[in-house]
């Protein structure tokens, strides 16, 4: 008999992996929400001529149909536009200059492969309504600063301005800004295969990583100096060109230099996106978290606690007649923000209670006998150091609260 599974492109996190996706995901938004950001969040499904001749090249990446009722609809492909569509559309009830951050999943047909996937999330963070690069600046040092709540010792972000490129064709820009992937003669060869000339391809490459910081870029560079990131936190990169066809000023991606690979967040600011969508003319910047890359680069350096479970606490049922009493307990305990599990079958034996609390990860388990019932008193088994007490109930919620906390 087949089994059936999830799709290519698709995944399954079971709990002890979505526990750190959690955690990852409550430190991006918490640093969102320390900066001033609220949250927003749009449909999966949008109308395909939101997305369509805004992307670029990548358009061929759009999950695509027809919904029941024939409209052309695609799932979401990023956040931004999205975004842009809903400035546009609420611009006179929203507050400028508006700041939100959005984490939803993002839909893309990929070809597969590591670090890749057709479902994957995205935190997003963005400022409307402002045009200067001091709104490029934040969002900017924004980005670095996520990396810092994390636990990084180091993040890198490497800034250029699409108003430097614009004397060069767009096909150009697309091939040089994957110089670190497959190298300058991949460059070249790259845009030959796009109608380049050979001459003109090296001619652009060089031209522009001859290229020098503009104005704008020194405003951000000393802007991110006053904010206290050390220097070797920010670097100008005029190979960075960013692929997406929206990108109308400073762009900058985040690197790990610890963990060595692709950038792991990508930003852009852009000018024209809100009006070719909605009419509006609203300025915006801001930038994606590559969450699947953050994970796998915080994972492999020890920065995510290693946790197999959201319970603190297991109240195991000594027997059957003592099972309202454990369901006092548990309850108690929940009242005092502890969280807690009350196993669920009163027959099961004590020993396969704590056999399924040390499976699972539980640090601790209360036990409640007989004694302990007669006496307001519980036992509290603490099951990494295997040693235990009895103790009080006000005791317990006092005095122990802080340490039933996996982490």
């Amino acid at each position: 008999m087949n089994k059936i599974q999830n799709l290519k492109g698709f995944r399954d996190f079971l709990p002890g992996e979505a526990l750190k996706r959690e955690w990852l995901k409550k430190k991006i938004s918490d640093t969102f929400k320390l900066w001033g950001y609220d949250p927003l969040e749009t449909p999966t499904l949008e109308p395909l001529e939101l997305f369509a001749g805004q992307i670029g090249e990548d358009e061929k990446l759009f999950f695509k149909f027809k919904d029941p009722g024939g409209r052309d609809v695609a799932l979401r492909y990023d956040q931004t536009v999205p975004t842009c569509r809903v400035v546009g559309q609420y611009g006179g009830q929203l507050v400028m200059p508006f700041k939100r951050f959005q984490i939803q999943s993002a839909f893309r047909a990929e070809n597969t492969q590591k670090g890749r996937y057709r479902e994957f999330l995205q935190a997003d963070a963005d400022i409307f309504g402002i045009d200067s690069p001091f709104a490029d600046a934040e969002v900017i040092a924004l980005s670095l600063d996520i990396y810092k709540q994390i636990g990084f010792k180091r993040a890198k972000v490497l800034i250029n301005d699409r108003t430097l490129l614009k004397d060069f064709p767009y096909e150009a820009i697309v091939a040089i800004d994957k110089i670190k992937k497959i190298g300058a003669d991949g460059v070249i060869k790259t845009m030959e295969n796009k109608g380049i000339t050979f001459e003109d391809a090296k001619k652009y490459l060089q031209t522009i990583k001859n290229l020098q910081p503009n104005e704008t870029i020194k405003t951000i560079l000393n802007y991110l100096k006053s904010a206290g990131y050390p220097p070797d936190w920010y670097e100008f990169d005029p190979t960075i060109a960013r692929s997406f066809s929206y990108s109308s000023g400073v762009i900058w991606e985040v690197e790990i230099p610890d963990y060595p690979g692709s950038s792991i967040l990508g930003g852009e600011h852009y000018d024209k996106l809100i009006e070719k969508i909605s009419g509006a003319q609203i300025p915006g910047t801001g930038f994606a978290v590559g969450f699947d890359r953050t994970f796998e680069a915080a994972v492999s350096l020890n920065l995510i606690p290693q946790v197999t479970t959201n319970t603190h606490v297991l109240v195991t049922i000594f027997d059957s007649s003592l099972q309202t009493k454990s369901l006092e307990v548990a309850m108690t305990l929940r009242n005092a923000h502890i969280q807690t599990e009350l196993y669920p079958d009163p027959n099961a034996k004590l020993e396969k209670q704590l056999k399924y609390a040390d499976r699972k990860g539980i640090p601790f388990c209360v036990i409640i006998g007989p004694q302990e019932a007669g006496t307001n008193k519980v036992k509290l088994k603490n099951m990494k150091e295997k040693s235990q007490e009895v103790i009080n109930m006000e005791e317990l919620i006092k005095n122990y609260a802080h340490r039933v906390q996996p982490f």
